[in-house]
């Protein structure tokens, strides 16, 4: 630490220089994160100082993260759903796992998850000592739901399965899997962390959500699709009961008991979901998620006529090629499979991939 502070330009000077240092998001096509909207930034700064965490202190920010709540329950077929804002996918992952342990009360727990889940259920399968019993996928990378079926015994304590894959895109065939958690009594998570604010705006998308009675609880985050700022996931659950399942004392804060996994919790990042929500309401994601959809199919398209032919054709905005070589300054990503992988968020729109495009053409010529 400096014995002498920097003055403001100097300090700033030094921070923006190497903000340069990153990548500019013009030729990012590999993330599932997208620049923020407008609104969520001007939201995220006039609450820069509130902590969910000790949620007695700020009660009207808690008050917006229950309306951030019932807004995505009503948007995803339960307005009583009940839940909390996370960092992200992870959390509520790992999150949705407690319960199902808790619930279980399984001796040595098991949970079957697809091929195709996010790292972050190793992660969650690590810290709370369960098993992890992968199943393969099919030939269009989802789950196998009979193989998932017979994978279950008396010591699974959770099914899950994917609303949009990191991936490929796909959506698992969650119906046909709630239907297995609920002849099995099982509790069943649905990873919606990308699907779940792309396929309710999709027109003839598969049933992903609480319309199933199956589905216990689901991951969606709003600082993907959403584009609010980061962090900001949500974790959705059926049952009140089943998330009280994580209660733990906190006898010196305002309220005296807490069920979330981070304490210290930003109220920012939920005043900026809920603004996107509310300024672009279902019309305008529509609109939002129909240009992404535009914007993939003019990309598959393209790279096809250059004889570079899609690994599967997608549920959602995530586009997988053969395996080729793409020029800088262009970020793209490869699946352990080895397929191109670009992701066409809102600000990979049409000048995006044309430019992309031509640089790909003139680069393969």
């Amino acid at each position: 630490m400096r014995e002498k502070g920097l003055s403001s330009d100097q300090l700033f000077s030094f921070l923006l220089s190497k903000k340069g240092e990153d990548i500019d998001h013009a030729h990012i096509l590999s993330s599932m994160c997208t620049l923020p909207h407008p609104v969520a930034v001007r939201a995220h700064m006039e609450f820069m100082e509130t902590n969910l965490g000790d949620p007695g202190l700020f009660p009207g920010t808690a008050w917006l993260e229950r309306l951030l709540i019932e807004r995505l329950g009503t948007l995803l077929h339960l307005p009583t759903a009940c839940g909390y804002a996370t960092t992200g996918g992870t959390e509520s992952n790992i999150q949705a796992l407690r319960i199902a342990r808790a619930l279980g009360g399984k001796e040595r727990p098991n949970v079957v998850i697809p091929e195709s889940a996010h790292f972050s259920f190793k992660k969650a399968c690590d810290i709370l000592c369960l098993e992890m019993k992968t199943i393969p996928l099919d030939s269009e990378y989802r789950m196998d739901a009979r193989a998932a079926e017979e994978m279950i015994d008396r010591n699974t304590c959770c099914l899950v399965g994917i609303a949009g894959t990191t991936e490929y895109g796909m959506v698992d065939p969650i119906a046909d899997l709630a239907g297995i958690a609920r002849d099995h009594d099982l509790f069943f998570h649905v990873d919606a962390a990308f699907g779940g604010l792309v396929l309710p705006f999709l027109p003839g998308a598969p049933h992903f959500d609480f319309s199933l009675p199956g589905v216990s609880s689901i991951a969606v985050d709003p600082h993907k699709m959403g584009m609010s700022t980061i962090p900001s996931g949500v974790l959705l659950v059926r049952d009140r009961e089943a998330l009280c399942s994580l209660m733990v004392d906190t006898p010196y804060l305002s309220t005296k008991q807490g069920y979330t996994l981070s304490g210290t919790r930003p109220g920012a990042s939920v005043a900026g979901a809920l603004a996107v929500l509310e300024y672009e309401g279902i019309e305008g994601f529509r609109d939002i998620v129909a240009g992404c959809m535009k914007n993939m199919r003019r990309l598959t398209d393209g790279m096809e006529t250059y004889g570079v032919m899609r690994a599967v054709t997608p549920d959602v905005n995530v586009a997988t090629f053969a395996p080729v070589h793409v020029p800088p300054p262009w970020i793209v990503s490869y699946t352990r499979g080895g397929h191109l992988r670009i992701v066409c968020m809102p600000h990979v729109h049409a000048g995006v991939v044309e430019s992309f495009l031509k640089d790909f053409g003139e680069h393969h010529a």
